[in-house]
């Protein structure tokens, strides 16, 4: 370490190379702009930084060793040199026959998790033959009406060898019923399954808006989740707290990691509210975040993330069980930086992404497909995206060593200011009464509005290079094989969906989901009655609207 009069030192001769040095070659060369900051504008990022910039940092409380606290330079003691994270591509192709081929092909490349994405009535709590689904069915995903399809999604798949990821949120309770039928069925031991759901409804009310329920019976869903799940399946982790969708909506670092961890906050606060000790359910909490262009802001902000979840799991929740304060999170590369324009120039980007996410330290990794903003991403581009995990993990050596850019006194710095940036935002938030208030008064969304206001206005005026679309561009550009969606497939669906209507016992359906009514009024934990009532065959839009018979449909427009 420096003493006071190393760094007096160093800060004297920074002064004497930017008088010396610096300033003759500026005067004469200029720079090539007047301010640089990060990515997304939230810090200034100097010239150069030398250990004055982190002269305060404490080693021991600040940065400490993996799989210790305060978890800055990781979760686990020997992270990857121990075991790689999930190589989880998020893949849903229409069908649920098409979906288990798709699955199938990705482990026969590799992938060591898998991720399942769901059609726009599936996650709005519709069945495919429900008016509101019209022209939708399949189209982002795959389309699950029923236990059924559920079954032929991981048919030869053994829940008990895989981990699998559900993107779904206000019907979360009810997919992750059916994937613990479909465990119960291959005779695999609850205790066994393991998987993320994402379960995050905030998240919706800010940033995606597929909400189904009004926010009070949605947060006691997700209390009911996280009750039964320390119970019943202690390996699944019951809510992945999303600052992808945050950040994807165009806020800055900062404010993805303030949000994010503010959700979590509320999340918290509703189970211990509910009665739930939080060393019983905390364990089970996951974070899920975006990965862009920036590679070291990127990296500073999982590291700050990691810092701040134990601060505040620690100080304000006083958790004992160290797995309560440790933030474990999946990264998804960057959807929204994706262009269509020259869509090769999305590899490149994809890696980079992917690069800054292992740096810091991700549990788990998903990769985009250079052609996702163009369509659904087609079988090589995904083994493309696959192949760039297995390269970083194998070839690059990136997985070698524990937090390689720790230590950095740019990463180290940047990784402070971001999160004394989110501190502050957290800090509004708590004088706003908590998430819900300020989600409720529309603030979180205009904050975020506002931020990408300003990077359209850059990008349109110049300010900000996108490399082949208002710089570099090509007068011609390559077709590109999109992935299409058979038309014929949502009619398929329905006739699938009709089958199983016609083959099972109505008396016993309908008996299901009265005592879902029951539950849902009466105060109980829903999640036995869901998994009963899919055991029957009752589909996924029967046991959402027996939900919405009791909790109503929040209608937008404010919380």
């Amino acid at each position: 370490m420096f003493d006071d009069e190393d760094l007096q030192e160093i800060r004297s001769g920074k002064a004497d190379w930017d008088e010396e040095s610096v300033q003759p070659t500026v005067e004469r060369f200029g720079e090539r702009k007047e301010t640089f900051t990060t990515d997304t504008e939230g810090q200034t990022v100097d010239r150069l930084y030398t250990p004055a910039d982190v002269a305060d940092i404490d080693y021991d409380e600040d940065l400490g060793f993996p799989g210790e606290e305060p978890y800055t330079r990781g979760v686990y003691p020997t992270m990857y040199r121990g075991r790689l994270w999930t190589m989880r591509q998020y893949a849903g192709m229409g069908t649920a026959r098409e979906t288990n081929e798709r699955f199938h092909y990705l482990l026969d490349e590799g992938q060591t998790g898998l991720s399942m994405a769901f059609d726009l009535p599936t996650q709005m709590g519709y069945d495919s033959d429900n008016a509101m689904a019209a022209g939708e069915v399949g189209k982002t995903g795959v389309a699950i009406d029923s236990l059924s399809d559920m079954e032929t999604v991981f048919e030869g798949i053994p829940l008990d060898e895989v981990s699998t990821s559900m993107t779904i949120n206000a019907p979360a309770s009810v997919l992750l019923a059916m994937y613990i039928a479909v465990g119960d069925k291959q005779g695999v031991d609850r205790e066994e399954l393991r998987g993320t759901i994402q379960n995050d409804v905030l998240k919706e009310y800010i940033a995606r808006n597929t909400y189904i329920y009004p926010p009070e019976p949605s947060m006691r869903i997700i209390t009911d989740i996280f009750e039964f799940c320390a119970e019943e399946v202690p390996n699944f982790n019951t809510i992945s707290i999303s600052g992808y969708h945050v950040r994807e909506a165009g806020s800055t670092a900062a404010q993805e990691i303030a949000f994010t961890l503010g959700n979590g906050i509320e999340y918290v606060e509703a189970a211990i509210e509910a009665g739930l000790d939080v060393d019983e359910f905390a364990p089970q909490l996951s974070f899920f975040f975006a990965s862009y262009n920036n590679i070291l802001e990127e990296v500073a902000k999982f590291r700050a993330a990691r810092r701040m979840w134990y601060q505040i799991m620690e100080e304000r929740f006083d958790a004992e069980n160290p797995k309560s304060k440790q933030l474990k999170f999946h990264t998804q590369t960057a959807g929204s930086t994706l262009t269509a324009q020259q869509v090769e120039n999305n590899v490149v980007r994809v890696a980079y992404q992917a690069l800054a996410a292992v740096l810091g330290g991700t549990q788990s990794l998903h990769t985009n497909g250079k052609d996702e903003a163009v369509g659904l991403p087609t079988e090589e581009s995904v083994r493309t995206a696959l192949r760039t995990q297995q390269i970083l993990a194998h070839e690059s050596g990136a997985a070698d060593t524990i937090d390689p850019l720790g230590g950095s006194y740019y990463v180290e710095s940047l990784t402070d200011e971001l999160e004394e940036e989110a501190f502050e935002i957290l800090d509004r938030i708590d004088g706003k009464g908590g998430m819900l208030p300020a989600i409720e008064d529309q603030w979180v969304q205009r904050e975020i509005q506002d931020v990408a206001f300003e990077r359209q206005r850059e990008q349109e005026e110049g300010e900000r290079i996108i490399v082949g679309v208002n710089e570099y561009q090509v007068e011609e550009e390559d077709d590109v094989d999109i992935e299409e969606v058979d038309e014929a497939l949502e009619a398929q669906q329905q006739e699938t969906l009709a089958e199983v209507r016609d083959d099972r016992d109505d008396e016993a359906v309908e008996a299901k989901l009265d005592a879902v009514r029951e539950a849902a009024r009466e105060g109980e934990n829903l999640m036995p009655y869901l998994i009963d009532a899919v055991k029957v065959y009752a589909t996924t839009g029967e046991i959402c609207d027996a939900m919405r018979d009791v909790f109503g449909e929040y209608q937008g427009g404010g919380i």
